[in-house]
């Protein structure tokens, strides 16, 4: 058992889209621009609720935000219609890359299920290679403009559906030509991930980094599943970790010493502490958190959100969109709703996104880059700031 003292944060100014970012959690079904889908739609044929686009994003995000995972996932049908054909994926994959550097993102991670692509023909590595294509198109296109940026897949196993094994291979018949992990996804509660122990075994074997989905539709059940049985390196969300820990006023710390009764001591059960203490990453994501309920039992408004107390109690918490399209947000307006809320500056920032960065799927060295990159961007936007506070003092 462990115990902590929580602490506040404080309020930065400046463009959320200059700071580099890390995307860890972002679903490629989940993040395409409303005209593609009316787009794509038309070619073959599937009826949209809306053929304006911004009627049709607005339809998106009003229909997400139900406070039901299960509601949130239905609206996956409209787009994952149209991802049926190789060109559709590619082209999706492209654009996901285009809009992911426009929000000042350095390195991703695309989520996705080819099992779910196969309607019209394509195999499952032909899926695989059509998405591929078209996220070297964008990173090509990138690299080009000056911005350059670098996307791995995460192939990812409905937990619903007996494919995982297949799943897992597939993954690791693609390790060397994108793919960088592997998950499972889709409706949590009733499916844990010992569903697919078979699969968490082919990948343990094959020494392939693995994230799994727990902790948001289902509690510490799924979580010490995944950890256990999954070998999961993160946890997809993972803020129902919070049920694991107690907040008491006042009281006694380790120390002997009396707490204020405004301060709040934090005790750790044995899930919390060893995802706490091993630094497991947990791929937050703010807004679909709210959206689908994952974290109502601690209230309906980003302030109530857990986020913070995991944060300040020294989880290994990183900041992602889940799926920019139903939620209607980028990374950026992430991380201006944790300043709105909690009041994190600059550092805060730096912090939650290199824990981002030293936890991706890759190597260590090319983990280093990107840790280096990330302090050398940050230390001159803090140059840059205190520039211009000086200036605007020495104005006065």
């Amino acid at each position: 058992m462990t115990e902590e003292l929580i602490h506040t944060a404080y309020s930065p100014e400046f463009d959320f889209r200059s700071l580099p970012k890390i995307s860890l959690h972002d679903h490629l079904d989940g993040g395409l621009r409303p005209a593609t889908i009316i787009e794509l739609a038309a070619e073959v044929g599937h009826e949209l609720p809306h053929t304006d686009a911004a009627e049709l994003g607005r339809w998106f995000l009003e229909s997400a935000d139900s406070g039901s995972l299960e509601r949130y996932l239905e609206t996956f049908d409209h787009t994952i219609a149209v991802m049926q054909t190789r060109s559709a994926l590619t082209r999706v994959a492209r654009e996901f890359v285009e809009d992911l550097v426009a929000d000042g993102v350095i390195y991703g991670e695309v989520r996705w299920a080819p099992e779910q692509h196969l309607q019209r023909g394509l195999s499952l590595d032909d899926a695989v290679e059509a998405v591929q294509a078209g996220l070297e198109e964008g990173m090509a296109g990138a690299d080009e403009a000056g911005t350059p940026i670098q996307v791995g897949q995460l192939i990812t196993a409905m937990r619903h559906a007996d494919r995982g094994t297949e799943i897992a291979e597939l993954a690791l018949r693609h390790r060397s030509r994108g793919a960088v992990g592997f998950d499972i996804a889709g409706a949590e509660k009733g499916f844990l991930p010992s569903k697919h122990a078979a699969a968490f075994e082919i990948l343990a074997n094959g020494m392939f980094p693995v994230t799994i989905h727990a902790g948001e539709a289902d509690g510490l059940e799924s979580i010490r599943e995944a950890l256990v049985i999954g070998r999961a390196n993160r946890l997809g969300h993972g803020v129902r970790i919070a049920e694991d820990i107690d907040i008491t006023f006042g009281g006694v710390d380790d120390d002997g010493q009396e707490v204020d009764e405004s301060t709040g001591l934090v005790t750790l059960g044995p899930v919390a502490n060893w995802v706490r203490d091993r630094g497991i990453p947990l791929e937050v994501c703010p807004s679909s958190n709210l959206q689908t309920g994952a974290v109502a039992a601690y209230g309906e408004t980003i302030e109530t959100h857990p986020i913070d107390l995991l944060y300040q109690t020294g989880f290994n918490v990183t900041i992602n969109t889940d799926n920019r399209l139903m939620s209607g947000v980028s990374l950026s307006d992430e991380f201006e709703l944790l300043v709105e809320a909690f009041d994190y500056d600059l550092d805060d920032f730096l912090e939650l996104t290199l824990n981002a960065a030293e936890a991706a799927f890759l190597p260590l060295e090319e983990r280093e880059v990107l840790v280096d990159y990330i302090n050398n961007a940050y230390a001159e936007l803090g140059a840059g700031a205190e520039a211009d506070a000086e200036a605007a003092e020495g104005a006065e």
